[in-house]
């Protein structure tokens, strides 16, 4: 597919072109040459739009409550960017990538974009290109940018560190309050949302939750953010609204406060670090003298520790 040069391809973009929106992310996922010129083009736009994270264990309806948060915010005129990460087979790599068929109502709409990712096996519930994908739909102009996580344990907590706002979401007769206290979400979610709210169990789920918080957490000082517990039945568009309404009183909150500023800074030096890193493992793959496989023997052999072979390997790239 060709879409002409980089500049063509970011203005198609920007006026709301599906297809050069995908090749964009494509260009990002497959880590394309022209991906700083792609960075470039897009950094003065890039913090625009609110990035709210989505995660919870597989079943509490995740994707059904993405395609009514879209719903909403669209009927507010809002531009809307959906990545749903999917989970990839540890033996073949394939994903299903299956979170677009719930969210079919809005395929003919050009105000949204959704693009499902596979996890590649990057732990944590995002794909290791997910942070580069945001940057491309809010930098394009995307208003409201949602990232729903894989969803497959207690590792989801990635998804804190890219969001401005994270929902976590439960259901009634899950145990998720308990799996909530062993995974830390109290320290990833600014909103829960229990979904499936319509079951037995659901006021229940509530209390617990709301229990937990006033017990107390990091951050939990005068002025500080406590966590909105929210009811909805997603499959019946009941709710949302009060989700909606919860997240822009927390995004309010962040921009009065300054935790927005700081929240990006500490994503920025996290995507800066990775991408630095990166870049040390090719350098690290193209070194002319001794290579990682030649230490790596000798740390077999005895005959060299890790540790100074580390520092035999960084001598190498200066």
């Amino acid at each position: 597919m060709n879409l002409g040069s980089i500049p063509e391809l970011l203005e198609r973009a920007r006026a709301g072109e599906a297809r050069a929106v995908a090749r964009l992310i494509t260009l990002v996922e497959s880590g394309s040459p022209h991906l700083p010129e792609i960075a470039a083009a897009l950094a003065p736009t890039a913090g625009a739009a609110m990035v709210v994270g989505l995660t919870g264990s597989p079943g509490v309806g995740k994707s059904t409550t993405t395609n009514e948060l879209v719903r909403t915010l669209r009927a507010a005129g809002k531009r809307v960017g959906v990545l749903a990460v999917d989970p990839s087979s540890p033996y073949t790599g394939g994903a299903i990538l299956g979170d677009r068929v719930r969210m079919q109502d809005h395929a003919t709409d050009p105000g949204v974009y959704i693009r499902s990712m596979s996890s590649r096996g990057h732990l944590g519930g995002l794909a290791a290109a997910t942070p580069a994908a945001v940057r491309v739909l809010a930098g394009v102009g995307c208003d409201v940018v949602l990232v729903e996580t894989v969803g497959v344990g207690q590792a989801e907590v990635e998804i804190a560190s890219l969001a401005d706002t994270t929902l976590v979401l439960l259901a009634p007769g899950m145990g998720d309050a308990i799996q909530a206290v062993k995974a830390g979400i109290l320290e990833v979610a600014d909103i829960f949302v229990i979904n499936k709210a319509d079951r037995d169990g659901a006021d229940a789920t509530v209390r617990d939750i709301q229990g937990m918080i006033a017990l107390g957490g990091p951050d939990r000082g005068p002025g500080s953010w406590r966590p909105r517990v929210v009811k909805a039945v997603a499959a019946k568009a009941e709710g949302i609204g009060d989700i909606v309404g919860a997240v822009e009183e927390h995004r309010a909150w962040l921009a009065e406060s300054g935790r927005l500023t700081v929240r990006r800074r500490a994503r920025a030096a996290a995507e800066i670090e990775a991408l630095a890193l990166g870049s040390l493992r090719a350098r690290f793959a193209d070194l002319p003298g001794t290579s990682l496989a030649d230490l790596a023997d000798h740390v077999v052999a005895g005959t060299l520790d890790p540790y100074a072979a580390a520092e035999k390997l960084l001598d190498e790239l200066v």
